[in-house]
């Protein structure tokens, strides 16, 4: 439902602000959080893992939607299935994660329908669809984090750090593209992208 709002707004506001608006649904969650529960939420034992992933997130969202606004959505969702290969790959390599023979036959699969959907040097779709791949292998880094920051902290502690150091890394290069939104489809979608975006990470 985001990368659907996304594509509904990518014609009218910069990408950057449409990121902005996405992660600002994580950071109402996150707040909300902080009312209920206090400062203590903030407390972590991998700070600096839990800046990589709001850092990871952000810059993932901000790829994904600039490729939408020059390639199908269809085309941006189907290059993106790359990410359980790169999640597969990091799982065996960094968590040390048994992968077996189906499994690794099943990413394999993917990965070879993603290359069909990409047609590498045939050119025959927009160079923003390599962004499709930078941002599918950076949300494969933050479901890599989750899991070693998941040992050691909460979930709410992930959504805080996430919410507010994407926010802020977003907040600065926004102000420099801000486009007052206008109409109740635009302001309708910016608000749908920040509840799905908010909702799904906490459910991942």
């Amino acid at each position: 439902v985001a990368d659907a709002c996304a594509k509904g707004l990518s014609g009218q506001l910069h990408p950057i602000q449409i990121a902005w608006f996405r992660q600002t649904g994580l950071l109402a969650v996150a707040l909300w959080m902080l009312s209920r529960q206090g400062p203590r939420i903030l407390r972590t034992r991998r700070p600096v893992l839990q800046l990589l992933r709001g850092f990871a997130a952000a810059a993932s969202a901000t790829c994904f939607i600039t490729s939408v606004r020059y390639v199908p959505l269809a085309d941006s969702v189907a290059v993106s299935f790359v990410a359980p290969f790169v999640v597969t790959v990091l799982g065996a390599l960094v968590l040390r994660e048994p992968v077996g023979r189906r499994r690794w036959i099943a990413v394999a699969i993917g990965l070879a329908g993603t290359l069909i959907v990409i047609r590498p040097g045939l050119g025959m779709l927009h160079p923003a669809i390599l962004l499709v791949v930078v941002a599918a292998s950076l949300f494969a880094l933050r479901q890599i984090l989750s899991r070693l920051i998941g040992t050691v902290d909460s979930t709410q502690t992930t959504i805080a750090y996430s919410a507010l150091t994407s926010v802020l890394l977003l907040t600065v290069p926004m102000l420099f593209v801000w486009r007052t939104p206008v109409g109740g489809t635009t302001i309708g979608l910016l608000c749908l992208i920040a509840l799905a975006a908010g909702i799904g990470e906490f459910f991942v």
